[in-house]
């Protein structure tokens, strides 16, 4: 399998694909296959396109995404930075109004942790970047949107998306 990593060529293409990309969202949604048979199939191309990736050479969540941070994540980070829990959330943090999730997310893009394509405290991030791009997490189905939206921002689920239109779904 041959991926694309290069970040200007994958927004161009999902540009030009999104209407592509929303109805096979739309089709995923109505295909008849077990969640768990789904779930297979999509690990299973993230496995072969995660080996091909590494992500230090990208570093692109860090700069797009706001991911939300709980109150274990800013424990974490607080202590690690040897700083309070209120101290480390009036620096960084602001309440997370984008969605019904609730908790916090850094107050300004990119992630203030961030240095070239790594993250200074790595061993500290927040679990939704330790997730990231959670595509081996169960239940696709019900967390495409988020794909959708992803496949710009990340070559890994840019690369996992397009493998699996051609393996499922015939334009």
């Amino acid at each position: 399998m041959i991926v694309e990593t290069d970040l200007k060529k994958i927004k161009e293409v999902v540009k030009k694909k999104e209407d592509e990309n929303w109805q096979f969202r739309s089709f995923l949604k109505g295909y008849n296959i077990e969640v768990e048979e789904l779930d297979s199939i999509v690990h299973g191309l993230f496995e072969e396109v995660y080996r091909q990736i590494d992500c230090t050479t990208c570093g692109n969540c860090c700069r797009e995404i706001s991911p939300v941070l709980e109150y274990e994540d800013i424990e974490r980070l607080s202590r690690g930075l040897g700083i309070s829990f209120e101290n480390f959330k009036e620096r960084f943090l602001v309440k997370n109004d984008k969605n019904y999730s609730g908790g916090f997310i850094f107050n300004k893009k990119p992630c203030p942790f961030l240095k070239g394509n790594l993250c200074s405290y790595y061993e500290l991030r927040p679990e939704a970047c330790r997730s990231f791009p959670h595509l081996h997490k169960e239940e696709f189905v019900f967390r495409l949107i988020g794909v959708v939206q992803n496949c710009d921002v990340c070559p890994i689920v840019f690369n996992v998306y397009e493998q699996l239109k051609a393996k499922l779904w015939h334009v």
